[in-house]
């Protein structure tokens, strides 16, 4: 992509109505820009990013044999009245509305309901199961007050799988191997791998327990008690002696630390499933309950951590996993600019994607650019770096910069920005 085609514009300062750092940054870059409190539309670079991280995401959920789907955003009253979840006080962030001819309908908070139903018409034998559908789709939850920037939004973009299973045992097994594995390859991926823990936390209507993932972070909403050692916390709001003995942890060994929720997975029992009706028939003909569980991972939300925990005092630092491009390609001086182009079609040819700044600019604003981006390598073509036997290359997460032979600039690039 040739930068002169790229709709985008940067800004000199930070927004001074952002209390999250990476949201500050992520404007300033012009990869996204805020419509209202909690609500932000996505630019080329920052739709690339999301884009990268859905990527990640839906390769590990197929991996253990998620099935995706597209659910409706809008949602049947009659069917949320079915498991008593239309009136419940304690879901208070629904966003409802109501069609021209006085239906009411909710707009996309969760999903559980509207799956049960679809699946119905494909579900009814123990030889259907398991199954396990997934979407990555824009939620809508009516936050009364929308802060942290991406972390806590009124709409956001989320994956969430439904594990339906014929048996506690087969769901026990999914949920506490196959899934908590999954999701850790995905922060591994991400590149927050090693600041990521399971957490024990309330489980709500069905279950004692729930399993989250906390990513360390002084801007974390969350606080825990984590156990380094054994990689594994507990979230403060179940924090007690009981509990601490349940799952074998030692007080004194324990941190009191923050963190971002980057995951979440509750087990559901069959109460959705009763309630609306899906059975399936086992072996023998006789009608048992589904067991259910749900696994969420929020898109939006990783992004903007990702920009909280690596940008630094010049901009964005992405992982190469998910940066836009993997090279921010500059040409100064008349000379230079031809090797340059030579070079983006190269780069191109070898399925390296290339932000190429064709711009005429001076070098010291392509340079800042180069840096806010937060873009794994530049790389510049000059005259004085063609006299020196090369282009410059220089990594944003570190270093000098260096002399590389151009006819190796490819090879030499191949394994940093390895994904």
């Amino acid at each position: 992509m040739r930068r002169t085609k790229l709709f985008i514009k940067t800004h000199r300062d930070a927004p001074g109505d952002e209390e999250s750092r990476g949201t500050q940054v992520l404007i300033q870059a012009g990869f996204i820009s805020k419509e209202m409190a909690g609500v932000y539309s996505y630019l080329p670079l920052g739709l690339a990013v999301l884009n990268n991280i859905s990527r990640i995401v839906r390769e590990e959920m197929d991996a253990i044999g998620g099935t995706e789907v597209l659910m409706s955003t809008l949602q049947n009253k009659e069917l949320w009245q079915a498991t008593d979840r239309w009136d419940d006080k304690k879901i208070d962030n629904w966003f409802k509305s109501q069609l021209k001819n006085g239906t009411e309908v909710g707009i996309g908070l969760t999903h559980e309901e509207p799956l049960i139903n679809a699946l119905k018409g494909f579900v009814s034998s123990y030889k259907d199961l398991p199954v396990y559908p997934y979407q990555i789709q824009t939620k809508f939850r009516n936050e009364l007050r929308a802060k942290s920037g991406l972390l806590r939004g009124r709409e956001f973009l989320m994956k969430d799988l439904y594990s339906f299973s014929s048996s506690q045992a087969e769901h026990d097994k999914f949920y506490n191997e196959v899934a908590p594995a999954a999701y850790m390859r995905i922060y591994e991926r991400l590149g927050i791998g090693d600041k990521t823990y399971k957490c024990f936390a309330s489980g709500g209507y069905f279950s004692k327990y729930s399993l989250e993932f906390q990513t360390l972070s002084e801007v974390g909403e969350d606080t825990i008690y984590l156990d380094k050692a054994g990689k594994m916390a507990v979230n403060k709001e179940v924090y007690s002696d009981e509990v601490l003995a349940e799952h074998g942890f030692k007080k004194d060994a324990l941190e009191e630390v923050r963190a971002v929720e980057v995951g979440n997975i509750f087990p559901l029992g069959s109460h959705y499933s009763d309630a609306l009706g899906l059975y399936f028939t086992d072996d023998k003909g006789e009608r048992k309950s589904i067991v259910m569980g749900c696994y969420g991972i929020g898109i939006s939300r990783l992004m903007g951590l990702l920009a909280e925990l690596f940008a630094d005092d010049s901009g964005l630092v992405w992982p190469a996993s998910v940066a836009p491009f993997s090279v921010y390609l500059i040409g100064i001086g008349e000379k230079a600019q031809k090797q340059a182009d030579s070079l983006y079609t190269q780069l191109q040819k070898a399925g390296i994607s290339v932000l190429y700044d064709d711009r005429d600019e001076r070098p010291g604003e392509m340079f800042a650019d180069a840096d806010l981006f937060g873009i794994p390598a530049r790389v510049v073509v000059s005259d004085k770096s063609l006299e020196a036997g090369g282009v410059e290359l220089k990594m944003r997460a570190g270093g000098e910069p260096q002399i590389v032979k151009t006819d190796a600039v490819i090879q030499t690039l191949a394994k940093p920005l390895q994904a």
